[in-house]
C-alpha cells in the first residue's frame, strides 16, 4: 500500500496530526521501514481504526477476528509457512465458500497464493481485511507444541524409570552432535509455545522422578508438560548456552539474557537459575513487546484517572510515583507513560533493573549494584545527561528518595515506583526515607497505586444477581462515587455481576488477561499544608475524600459492574478505605 496515500488518509481522519505524520515519514526514510509498521509498533493509531481507513482505501471490508473462534478443520486448509509468510488467516468456512483474512489485500503475491489455495481445496473465496494482532493472534493457533514435545523425545531414546539419587557415572560419554539435536528442539518447543500462549514466564524445575515445565500465563502458574529426568541437564544446558551463561557452574544462581525473532518480532528472554537439592531450576521471563507494552487505555483506567495522569506528565516538573507489590504491572504503567512522553523534543533517560523492553527513542540503561552502579550512583549520573525526563525503575532506599525528590524540584519529570499498599502511604513513605516534608508539595504531581486481577472472558460471561450480603457492599461503594465516575456504570438498573464458566475462546480458563485496579491522589495546595503540619495517613484520607478520589476497591466496583472482572475477586484484593 502506498504510504502517502494511508498517512494522508489517516491525516484526513483527524487519526494523525501533522508532527506524527512528519514524524513517521522521517522515521520510515531512515529506517528503510513501511509507515504502517511504524504507526503499529508505536501504537500512534489504534489497530481497528486504522483498518478501518485501509479498508476504505482497497475497498476490502474490515473484519475484527477472534482467535479461538477459528476450528483446527480451516486452519488445515491453509499452510501455516503460507499463511505467515503472506500475511493471510483462514477463518471461517461456510459450505465451499473459505473466508481469509488479509494483512493486506492489495499484495498480488497473496492474491495468487490465495487463488492457488481456492483451486487446490475447490471452494471460493471471501476475503476480509484484519489487523496484525488479529493475524499474530490467529497464526498461533498453528504451534504444534505437544507433537513436537514429543517427536523429540522419541528421538532421544531415552531409558525409563530415572530418579533423583540415582548412581552417578563416573565416565560419561560425550555427548553426540545427533543426540544435541532433539534437545535443541525441545527448549526452541517450549519458547515458542510460551509466546504462544502469551506466558509471562517459564519454570523449568526438576522433581524427584520427572523434569517439570510450567507457564505463568494471566498471573497463574500451570503445568504445560513433564518431561524424563534425563533431560534435565541437557536443557538446563541448551539454555545456559542461549545466555551465554557458565555450564559447569551449578552452585550459584546466574542471571542472564538472550534475544530471539519469532512469529516475526524480535523477543527478549531474561534467564535466571536456582540451585535447588534436586538440581538447577531455571526461571526464563518472557519479554514480549506486543504483549507487555501498552497503552492506558489498554491497562484499563478509568477516564477521569487517565485525564489527570496525562495532565500531570506534561507539567515542567515534578515526580509521578507509581506503589503497588511486585507483580502488580507497575513497569507496564512506566513504559505506557514513556510511550505518550516519547517525542524528538524530549530527552529521556531511564535507569532500570533490568531493562525489560527496549523502546526507541528513549536513552535505557541497566543499574548493575555488583559493580557499584546503582540507582542513586545512576541517577547523580543522569542529571549530568541533560534530561528533560528521567525514569527510575524503584526506589529502594533514602539516597535515591533524596536524588529523586531534587531531580523534581530542578526542572525535570521523575517517573518511578515505590513499595506501599495503596496512594495514601506514599507521602507518610517517603517521609520515613527522611526526605523532608516541606519539599513535598513541591515535588510530587501525582500518587497512583495499583493492582492487578483477572479480567473475565468476554465470550462465556454469564450475568447473575449477587447474594445480599454481596449486594449492600456493592451498594455502598457505589453510593460513594462521583457523579462522573457514576455514569460509567449500566444504565439499566440493579447491580448485576458476572462470572465466566469458561469457553473454547479462553481455553475453558474464563479469564482472559488482566486489568489493572487503580486509585489515584494528586497533590493539591490542601494535601501540601497536611503534608507539612505532621502528616498522617488519616489526614491524608480526608483530602482523598475531599478531593472525589476513586479508591482501588471502588475502581473494582465498576470494573464488575461493567462486566469485566469478577465481583469477589474485587472484593478479595482491595480493601475498604
Amino acid at each position: 500500500m502506498d504510504s502517502k496515500l494511508l498517512l494522508k488518509s489517516l491525516a484526513d481522519a483527524g487519526l494523525l496530526t501533522q508532527d506524527a505524520l512528519v514524524s513517521v515519514l522521517r522515521e520510515s526514510s531512515s529506517l528503510q521501514k513501511d509507515a504502517e509498521s511504524i504507526i503499529v509498533e508505536r501504537k500512534i493509531v489504534a489497530e481497528p481504526e486504522l483498518a478501518k481507513v485501509k479498508s476504505r482505501i482497497v475497498g476490502v471490508p474490515y473484519k475484527a477476528v477472534e482467535a479461538g473462534s477459528i476450528s483446527d478443520e480451516v486452519l488445515k486448509m491453509v499452510p501455516e509457512e503460507t499463511a505467515r509468510g503472506y500475511k493471510i488467516l483462514p477463518i471461517g468456512q461456510e459450505k465451499n465458500l473459505l473466508i481469509v483474512g488479509m494483512l493486506n489485500p492489495d499484495d498480488t503475491a497473496a492474491q495468487e497464493a490465495l487463488r492457488f489455495i481456492g483451486k487446490q481445496n475447490k471452494v471460493s473465496l471471501g476475503v476480509y481485511l484484519i489487523t496484525k494482532s488479529d493475524l499474530d493472534a490467529g497464526l498461533r493457533r498453528y504451534a504444534p507444541f505437544a507433537n513436537e514435545i514429543q517427536e523429540a523425545v522419541k528421538g532421544l531414546k531415552l531409558k525409563g524409570g530415572e530418579t533423583i539419587g540415582r548412581v552417578v557415572q563416573l565416565e560419561e560419554t560425550v555427548t553426540r552432535v545427533a543426540e544435541e539435536a532433539p534437545v535443541i528442539k525441545i527448549v526452541a518447543s517450549l519458547i515458542k509455545e510460551a509466546v504462544n500462549i502469551g506466558a509471562s514466564d517459564i519454570h523449568i524445575e526438576p522433581q524427584r522422578s520427572r523434569l517439570r515445565i510450567r507457564y505463568r500465563v494471566d498471573g497463574r502458574l500451570q503445568e504445560a508438560t513433564s518431561l524424563p529426568l534425563a533431560l534435565h541437564q541437557p536443557i538446563i544446558s541448551r539454555v545456559k548456552v542461549l545466555s551465554e551463561l557458565k555450564i559447569d557452574e551449578t552452585r550459584i544462581p546466574q542471571d542472564g539474557r538472550f534475544r530471539s525473532e519469532l512469529f516475526g518480532r524480535d523477543i527478549d528472554f531474561r534467564v535466571s537459575t536456582f540451585p535447588t537439592p534436586t538440581g538447577e531450576k531455571v526461571a526464563i521471563r518472557v519479554l514480549d513487546p506486543t504483549v507487555g507494552l501498552k497503552t492506558l487505555s489498554d491497562i484499563g483506567m478509568l477516564p477521569m484517572v487517565e485525564e489527570k495522569i496525562r495532565r500531570a506528565i506534561q507539567k515542567p516538573f515534578g515526580m509521578v510515583l507509581i506503589t503497588g507489590p511486585t507483580g502488580s504491572g507497575k513497569t507496564t504503567t512506566l513504559y505506557a507513560l514513556l510511550q505518550i512522553l516519547n517525542s524528538e523534543e524530549a530527552n529521556i533517560v531511564s535507569l532500570e533493573d533490568p531493562v525489560e523492553y527496549v523502546v526507541d527513542g528513549l536513552n535505557q540503561s541497566q543499574v548493575r549494584p555488583e559493580i557499584g552502579y546503582d540507582f542513586a550512583s545512576g541517577l547523580r549520573q543522569i542529571l549530568r545527561q541533560d534530561p528533560d525526563i528521567v525514569m527510575v525503575g524503584e526506589i529502594r532506599d533514602n539516597e535515591t528518595a533524596a536524588l529523586a525528590v531534587h531531580a523534581a524540584l530542578t526542572g525535570h519529570v521523575v517517573l518511578s515506583t515505590l513499595h506501599t499498599n495503596n496512594a495514601l502511604s506514599v507521602i507518610p513513605r517517603l517521609i520515613d526515607m527522611k526526605v523532608d516534608a516541606f519539599l513535598l508539595p513541591s515535588a510530587l504531581n501525582i500518587m497512583l497505586a495499583q493492582r492487578l486481577v483477572a479480567r473475565l472472558c468476554q465470550k462465556c460471561k454469564v450475568e447473575s444477581t449477587p447474594p445480599d450480603e454481596l449486594l449492600a457492599e456493592i451498594k455502598k461503594e457505589v453510593d460513594r462515587l462521583p457523579a462522573a465516575i457514576k455514569k460509567l456504570l449500566p444504565e439499566k438498573g440493579g447491580y448485576n455481576i458476572y462470572h465466566s464458566p469458561g469457553c473454547p475462546a479462553c481455553n475453558g480458563k474464563g479469564v482472559e488477561g488482566r486489568v489493572a485496579l487503580f486509585e489515584m491522589l494528586e497533590m493539591t495546595r490542601e494535601l501540601g499544608e497536611v503534608t507539612t503540619s505532621g502528616v498522617t495517613e488519616s489526614k491524608v484520607a480526608e483530602e482523598a475524600r475531599r478531593q472525589g478520589m476513586v479508591t482501588m476497591r471502588q475502581d473494582g466496583v465498576v470494573k464488575a459492574l461493567q462486566g469485566l472482572v469478577a465481583m469477589e475477586e474485587v472484593l478479595r484484593e482491595t480493601s475498604e478505605e
